[in-house]
């Protein structure tokens, strides 16, 4: 089977995940009480108020304002649209879109259950030096080696997103921060050096939630 094949029935083969919300009670004091229960309750209640706001479920960063503001590549535009297709209409992935159509994947991307992407800007491709970048789009399975592992199963939430995640190329990515700030380590890219942000996050799509960043991530060396 060649790597595309693979790449495409694994994306296919991929089952939806379900994400569960819990939700915390509150009790109320004994009217009765005793002053010392009652500070007690009021201690107990504390403890289990939240101690910090839900994330928004809106996209975020400072990357979104090259988001189109309406039309099919605005991100109302795009929740319609299978990730592939949603991309394509966004003039800030078209090299991203580039790079998947020379790797074949565009069907294998729309068709997956649920993913979240990691998806480069333009700006991180023309961080890539020229030649290099041109030897990579020309390289099919080195090209779906690289687009898979920006690729995880799952569609994960901001509070979901730190941690070590398995790609779609079989190998992990660490992701560090929270809340609204996460970074890539600098030597899990392309160009080796600066680390990868998140610029605009929790993009939704019809079939994946979508992490636009600043950097083209590596593979890890075999």
């Amino acid at each position: 089977m060649t790597p595309l094949r693979s790449r495409g029935a694994l994306a296919a083969a991929i089952a939806a995940l379900a994400l569960t919300l819990t939700a915390c009670g509150s009790s109320e004091a004994d009217s009765g009480s005793a002053s010392t229960s009652s500070a007690a309750s009021s201690s107990s209640a504390a403890e289990e108020s939240p101690m910090a706001e839900p994330a928004s479920d809106e996209p975020f960063g400072d990357g979104c304002s090259a988001v189109p503001t309406d039309g099919e590549g605005s991100f109302e535009g795009m929740t319609d649209d299978p990730v592939a297709t949603a991309a394509s209409n966004n003039p800030a992935l078209s090299t991203l879109v580039e790079a998947v159509t020379a790797a074949d994947l565009g069907d294998a991307l729309n068709s997956a259950p649920d993913i979240t992407v990691l998806a480069p800007a333009n700006p991180a491709f023309e961080a890539v030096p020229a030649d290099a970048l041109k030897s990579l789009l020309a390289d099919k399975a080195q090209l779906t080696a690289v687009l898979t592992h920006h690729l995880i199963e799952g569609r994960l939430t901001p509070d979901q997103l730190a941690g070590e995640h398995t790609t779609l190329n079989g190998d992990t990515v660490t992701i560090e921060g929270s809340g609204e700030d996460f970074t890539i380590a600098g030597d899990q890219t392309v160009v080796g050096k600066a680390d990868a942000g998140v610029i605009c996050g929790n993009v939704q799509t019809a079939n994946a939630t979508v992490y636009i960043i600043d950097q083209v991530l590596a593979p890890p060396a075999a």
